[in-house]
């Protein structure tokens, strides 16, 4: 064999010694990561979940009627936004962080913002662009072009038909919801409302129907159609099975807050709010909750709330109770009568953006010494703790569920922000944590003003100021080992 050729052998020998090495490390790891602990999220949900805050736009006949409920009988003719821009819309988002629009495709009233083939009471009969518009088309297009995700609320409540309560509805409603799912692209949230018959126009009939809310609908089929047109789309309702209504519209999740729910308990129209607002700690399936807010007092845009837009430190508020609480954040931000968003509410959501981004602009671990009192292994250190990196975690071994970690900072530093995350694509574990600093030589609780129970995807925690130079996170119970992913440590002025 030539001097060249035993070169060349012994690289490809190499080579393929490398494959093994890192071949037989990969088996060693995967063999070693620790179980799920069930119920688990789909890889769609941790996508979901990972965007943390996105828009509602409420828009429609209301918005020119100036109600929040349209009754069903306002005419089409009434819907003329002239300088509607639905870059506008995206542009905003963009400059806010938000991560995509949920658009109202139908609210309660029937009237429909697309040019839908099954009824007349739509875009197609009003002024708009001479009955040629589609703003669901329109946002979709905008949303693509600059980067966001798109939604879609579709009432299954339809107070404008004559057919609602009856069989033909049903059919009616998966027709429309199949144009939307088929027509506009990928889609990352389906809405579906809890606010389910009662009064309404219908057809001329001005009358009270009331419907079966949970069988009515057949909502099994809307799940089989998202499996079949759009599997990534997560669906919302008051029992999800994507996500969950958190319980309430102030935008708030409980500090205590599990993303599982009991199978079969709840569902669009349920009125036990109290659960929505923790889930259930012995849940079954996976549906974590879903905060949704308007930055007004009402829905839909009303010249009268001009001045009652929430400020900046409410908004911030709400985001440390929904992303804070292991929720996300969907804020309404309704477009007025000429097709924009408000300029009042575009510089408060941008200002609460630039807030967060300031609390959190500094992770005051970094480069600190983490010492924990239990580690799995090489490959699930402490070092996964302040990387950046959300899929890497520091873990235990499968015994122990309850363990300390003790940061050592390189000077002694002020601190009035903490956050948390459970690597939560193994299960959401931790139910019981505290927080301590020294202070000379005794360990002091942090104030966070709110019980210290679970964290899931994301815990934020607002402390009083505090000046150490060393912390402690004490995990005292968890449901299996732990899985922490990301901690950090802020100051915000």
């Amino acid at each position: 064999m030539t001097n060249k050729n035993q070169r060349v052998m012994k690289n490809v020998l190499s080579v393929l010694l490398a494959f093994i090495i890192a071949s037989s490390a990969q088996a060693a790891t995967k063999k070693d990561a620790p179980k799920p602990c069930a119920p688990i999220p789909s890889e769609y949900q941790v996508a979901w979940q990972k965007l943390e805050t996105y828009a509602f736009v409420h828009f429609g006949l209301n918005t020119f009627t100036d109600k929040e409920w349209g009754y069903g009988d306002a005419s089409p003719a009434l819907f003329n936004p002239e300088n509607l821009d639905c870059e506008q819309w995206a542009k905003t988002c963009v400059a806010a962080g938000l991560k995509g629009i949920i658009i109202t495709a139908k609210h309660h009233d029937g009237f429909c913002l697309w040019p839908t083939k099954y009824t007349d009471y739509s875009v197609r009969n009003s002024p708009y662009k001479d009955g040629k518009g589609d703003i669901v088309g329109e946002l979709a297009a905008a949303c693509k072009k600059y980067g966001l995700k798109f939604g879609v609320y579709l009432s299954p409540w339809d107070r404008h038909q004559a057919f609602y309560g009856t069989p033909l509805y049903v059919e009616y409603y998966y027709c429309q919801l199949r144009e939307l799912l088929s027509q506009y692209g990928d889609i990352f949230e389906i809405w579906f409302d809890g606010a389910n018959g009662g009064d309404g126009w219908y057809g001329g009939a001005n009358e009270k129907r009331k419907i079966d809310r949970k069988n009515y609908y057949d909502f099994a089929r809307a799940y089989k159609m998202l499996d079949e047109l759009q599997p990534q789309a997560i669906a919302f309702s008051d029992g999800g099975p994507g996500c969950r209504w958190i319980g309430n519209e102030n935008g708030f999740a409980g500090a205590t807050n599990w993303a599982f729910l009991r199978k079969g308990e709840v569902y669009p129209g349920h009125s036990n709010r109290d659960e929505l607002f923790t889930g259930h700690a012995d849940g079954n399936i996976w549906v974590a909750g879903e905060c949704d807010v308007s930055i007004r007092p009402g829905w839909f845009y009303h010249q009268n709330e001009d001045e009652k837009v929430k400020t900046v430190d409410e908004l911030t508020d709400i985001y440390y109770r929904s992303v804070g609480h292991n929720s996300t954040m969907l804020i309404n931000l309704p477009v007025d009568r000429r097709g924009l968003v408000h300029p009042t509410d575009s510089a408060r959501i941008v200002g609460m953006y630039k807030r967060i981004q300031n609390d959190f602009k500094k992770n005051l671990l970094d480069g600190a010494k983490i010492k924990a009192s239990d580690t799995r292994g090489k490959d699930y250190s402490v070092k996964a703790l302040t990387d950046n990196d959300y899929d890497t975690y520091w873990a235990t071994n499968d015994d122990v569920t309850s363990a300390e970690l003790v940061i050592t900072l390189k000077n002694a530093t002020t601190i009035n922000r903490l956050m948390l995350q459970e690597y939560i694509p193994l299960g959401q574990r931790v139910s019981s944590f505290t927080i301590e600093y020294l202070k000379g030589k005794e360990w002091i609780a942090v104030d966070a003003g709110e019980e210290t129970t679970t964290v899931g995807y994301k815990r934020l925690l607002r402390v009083k100021p505090f000046v150490t130079k060393q912390l402690r996170i004490r995990f005292n119970k968890a449901r299996a080992c732990l899985c922490i992913s990301e901690i950090g440590a802020y100051y915000s002025k």
